[in-house]
């Protein structure tokens, strides 16, 4: 069976009523109708293989409805059918309220009672006016943007009240003018699909602040986009207005439901040995850290992906896709293959075939580290770029050769015509830029987990403190490097990308795992932001727009670059083997700018040209 085999599923408004088709390998299912949490009708339907359908006269858009499945129920064998779960359409494009985490939903069968007023309801939708998805206007080596939509906009005194915290804010004329000031090519939008918090997270007093633990790939989550689909149209519509494209990041290795503790949600409870990974005993496989994963090569999981990603782009315009642990997408029984049949029918599909695909190439999984490896119509975010710069500028010895690998375009990762490098300093995950420079441990004791979360090693450095005395001003000497960082990213042949507040210093208190705080701990400050760095980030965001040198993804040969020392001639092995290699110039060939790097605690002059140029301490100085 292929998922062409399959028949449209979900529900599919017809004249006189709406279909309903649902994949389950239950004995029996049944559509249940809801006026608000009250059960009006329950349904049974019709079974054709493992595709459950039923025509239901009279119903229509606005109709509220979950579905019941019942069958063995065995957990250790992958069997979770159970009536008194109501679940969630995994086709269902809209939900009535917000997900939240509650005990019943993750009770054995025969104890836990009806969850249907705890479970958010799908909302039957008509489909909306197709948008025409023109090929996106952002193209590799420009600024991609990645940004929380909440934290993001919950601060910024520019934005209504009520718009704040929603996908509407990012329509404000302030947000896109600070996009603009950036020369932004695409906004890469942190999960918007309807999420649940992870089950420890209640009694810890947080809440997921992320949304990387999806219940719903169609359905947008009610906080985020409360006008729902219409929404998303309007802010791609805006962006689109402007020559800013849409990237979706999309959670396709897992969902909500976790491990056998977690919840009953949708997809366990209508075929969790289709849906997810096990083992041949029957226990789940946790490739992911969440405690299951999706079977990305199940004709149904492939089909459901494929489909949620082509309502993206038909409806809404979206312009691209970054996955989360991507490698998941490409899992075989023998390991990772670039091959793999959704890898392969995301790339023949007539409407995704030109968006814009990004991949997270690691998770914990068996050959998880994927680095290079998803073929060339993707890119890949370069978690040796970001580890590299961060070992320079932190002071780390014998580093030239990397950081000049790391400039070109990780060529020893991308060896092919062009680069599919996402260069990046700093992300969501992890510490921000400012952070990086100000601590050297991670500081998650808000997380509740007595700061065991997180990742131990941060390539970070505390200026000022440890080891730093030379700079008595701890604040400019966190300034100067910041500032370096943000240069040396911004002159690197590849597309980049800037996580939303790092241009002008956001903080998070030194918390590298902050996707539990859903408070001014990840709150983008507006009003407080370091306003040098910002005009500083504007002006590398101008140098780079204005140079095709440095957009440029074509692998740079011996002829399209010059490597220099301080004095102007040319780097010899010895000059890249030095073990005090504070300095670095190159120039890019026939008129790209000359840029100069110094590592060292003093100014140091290059010759340009015959010409001699100051660079101060801990600096990049770019010659256009």
């Amino acid at each position: 069976m292929t998922p062409a085999d399959l028949p449209a599923l979900g529900p599919q408004v017809e004249e006189g009523g709406t279909r309903f088709s649902v994949w389950s390998s239950a004995d029996t299912l049944s559509l249940c109708l809801f006026d608000q949490d009250r059960e009006i009708a329950r349904l049974p339907m019709a079974r054709h293989g493992r595709v459950f359908s039923l025509f239901t006269p009279g119903v229509g858009a606005g109709t509220h409805y979950g579905l019941r499945a019942d069958g063995p129920h065995d957990p250790d064998a992958g069997l979770w059918f159970d009536p008194d779960k109501l679940l969630l359409d995994p086709y269902a494009t809209r939900i009535d309220r917000p997900f939240a985490y509650h005990p019943m939903l993750a009770e054995r069968k025969g104890v836990s009672g009806d969850t249907a007023p705890l479970m958010p309801k799908g909302i039957v939708e008509t489909a909306p006016p197709v948008v025409l998805a023109k090929a996106p206007e952002f193209a590799h080596g420009g600024l991609i943007y990645e940004l929380q939509v909440r934290a993001f906009t919950m601060l910024n005194p520019d934005i209504p009240a009520d718009q704040r915290g929603t996908l509407r804010a990012l329509m404000h004329p302030a947000v896109i003018a600070h996009l603009q000031r950036l020369h932004v090519g695409a906004v890469e939008l942190m999960p918007i699909n309807a999420w649940i918090d992870e089950r420890h997270l209640p009694p810890l007093g947080v809440t997921n602040a992320w949304g990387y633990n999806p219940v719903s790939y169609f359905a947008l989550d009610p906080r985020l986009a409360p006008g729902g689909m219409d929404d998303l149209r309007a802010v791609t519509r805006a962006l689109h207005d402007v020559g800013i494209g849409v990237i979706m990041d999309m959670v396709y290795n897992h969902d909500g439901e976790s491990d056998v503790l977690g919840p009953t949600l949708s997809l366990r409870g209508l075929d969790a040995r289709s849906y997810f990974r096990h083992a041949d005993d029957g226990a789940l496989i946790n490739d992911t850290g969440t405690g299951n994963a999706i079977d990305c090569n199940h004709p149904v999981s492939r089909r459901l992906i494929c489909d949620s990603m082509r309502y993206f782009v038909r409806y809404a315009g979206i312009d691209g896709f970054r996955f989360d642990l991507a490698p998941a997408l490409g899992r075989l029984p023998d390991g990772f293959d670039p091959a793999a049949p959704l890898l392969q029918e995301i790339a023949a599909d007539p409407i995704l075939a030109d968006r814009i695909m990004i991949a997270e190439p690691w998770d914990i999984g068996p050959g998880g580290y994927q680095l290079g490896c998803f073929g060339e119509n993707w890119l890949e975010w370069n978690d040796r770029y970001r580890d590299d710069l961060r070992r320079f500028w932190r002071g780390d010895q014998h580093m030239l050769g990397g950081l000049a690998t790391r400039i070109a375009g990780s060529t020893d990762v991308f060896p092919n015509k062009d680069t599919r490098t996402v260069n990046f300093l700093a992300a969501h995950d992890g510490f921000s830029l400012a952070d990086l420079t100000a601590y050297e441990q991670r500081h998650n004791h808000a997380n509740g987990e007595d700061n065991r979360d997180g990742h131990g090693e941060n390539l970070s450095w505390n200026n000022g403190v440890e080891g730093r005395s030379e700079y008595p001003d701890v604040n400019a000497a966190r300034r100067r490097d910041i500032k370096a960082l943000l240069s040396t990213l911004f002159i690197s042949r590849g597309t980049i990308m800037l996580t939303a507040g790092d241009e002008f210093c956001r903080t998070q208190q030194g918390n590298n795992n902050a996707y539990a705080q859903d408070n001014e701990i990840t709150w983008i400050d507006w009003e407080g932001r370091d306003r040098e760095i910002e005009a500083h980030s504007v002006i590398l965001a101008a140098v780079r727009a204005a140079s095709p040198a440095l957009r440029n993804t074509h692998v740079l040969k011996d002829n399209d670059i010059a490597w220099l020392r301080p004095d102007g001639d040319r780097m010899t092995v010895r000059d890249w083997e030095a073990a005090q290699g504070d300095m670095l110039a190159f120039k890019l060939l026939p008129d790209g700018p000359f840029v100069c790097l110094n590592r060292s605690a003093h100014s140091v002059d290059f010759q340009i040209d015959g010409c001699p140029v100051s660079v101060g301490p801990r600096s990049v100085e770019i010659i256009t």
